[in-house]
């Protein structure tokens, strides 16, 4: 299922309430939330609205944002390429939900009672902690897994949501072992061929780098959070454009991560997110209400669907219907969809171009969805 342009009266937007949407952008440009965004709304397959504001760059040089712009979709990579994977292997029979993740990475020995399962790393309460600098200690893919498996449970398994980057990239080598290709190939077979992505990729050639969003001036943002221990690494100085921003996926996995690192435009985000609308590509209708019910069994915590952040008060969603589920980007990209209005949303930004500790994007984006929903009627 692809997508395809509509009219707006056709999907059920007002396009008074579409202009006012544009005026909202503007408005988050002017107060620094971000230097620009593309912004797109879609009913089903069909697409009603795109807007393509303000700076993809504003340092060293700037460079207007346009629909084609390449976004580091940071974390959105989690539901747009590991997601998408791991839900087609388990499709295979290649692994079962609740299967021990051991049984596919011996060497992970963590959470012994009761062992960590694949549900866990999925819905996010595996235990694991939620972020730590694993290239200070390795530079390769081999090296930071052996990191990840000797890394203490911060939590048992299965007793709290922790929205964990290290739950993810162990779920990635799993993966990459049942699929006997790295992660890179196996999106490149399992999302982006089948629904001809031609720009939703990791490591873009620098052929591409002047379509590209810029990010952050370095890994300042990640060189404040290290601290001392971060005291003589190579840190990277220069304005980030065409290579990820997040740390672990750059120096430890080439770029090439299931938690960061893939690249896209807003209709290609858009045209991944419309699978789990229509279940036509990898995902199957059954696969798609596993994948968003709430997972957490008896663990605290927010819902989590597999993957996707599930609706709830005070998520960036939230004036969204019920049944609606997303996931962010550290970078200032997102992605919602509501089953119940056909609705998809996505929104681009590269709002850590005014440095990683900026965090007008969270209000913003509350403010966007909200006129989302009055712009399509809900």
């Amino acid at each position: 299922m692809m997508l395809r342009w509509s009219d707006p009266t056709e999907t059920g937007l007002d396009s008074d309430r579409l202009r006012a949407l544009d005026a909202l952008i503007e408005t988050g440009i002017a107060e620094e939330a971000f230097p620009g965004a593309v912004a797109l709304i879609a009913r089903g397959e069909r697409v009603g609205w795109q807007a393509a504001r303000g700076h993809a760059a504003v340092t060293p040089q700037r460079r207007v944002a346009t629909p084609d712009t390449l976004y580091d979709l940071a974390s959105v990579t989690k539901v747009t390429a590991a997601l998408p994977v791991a839900l087609s292997l388990y499709q295979q029979g290649r692994f079962a939900l609740d299967d021990p993740v051991r049984t596919v990475v011996p060497e992970f020995t963590g959470g012994e009672r009761p062992a960590v399962t694949f549900r866990h790393l999925l819905a996010h309460t595996s235990g694991l902690p939620a972020w730590k600098a694993l290239y200070l200690e390795a530079s390769s893919r081999e090296a930071m897994l052996a990191v990840i498996c000797r890394t203490p449970l911060a939590a048992a398994p299965g007793t709290s949501v922790e929205y964990s980057d290290l739950g993810i990239m162990l779920l990635g080598a799993a993966l990459e072992r049942l699929g006997g290709q790295r992660i890179d190939a196996l999106v490149d077979t399992i999302v982006a061929r089948p629904l001809d992505l031609a720009s939703t990729m990791y490591t873009p050639p620098a052929s591409l780098w002047d379509r590209c969003a810029a990010t952050e001036a370095g890994n300042l943002y990640e060189r404040d959070k290290v601290g001392a221990d971060g005291a003589g690494f190579a840190w990277r100085e220069h304005v980030l454009c065409g290579e990820v921003h997040d740390g672990n996926a750059y120096y430890g996995l080439q770029g090439i991560a299931p938690h960061a690192g893939l690249f896209s435009t807003a209709w290609e985000v858009a045209t991944i997110a419309l699978q789990w609308i229509r279940a036509a590509t990898f995902v199957t209708e059954d696969v798609v209400r596993e994948a968003t019910s709430d997972q957490r069994r008896a663990a605290a915590g927010y819902p989590r669907g597999l993957g996707w952040v599930l609706h709830h008060e005070g998520t960036f969603f939230e004036a969204l219907g019920p049944r609606s589920f997303g996931h962010t980007g550290f970078t200032g990209t997102s992605v919602a969809v509501d089953p119940d209005a056909d609705l998809i949303v996505v929104l681009l930004t590269n709002r850590v171009h005014f440095g990683g500790a900026n965090t007008k994007i969270q209000d913003f984006r509350l403010r966007f969805h909200a006129a989302v929903r009055g712009a399509a009627g809900q």
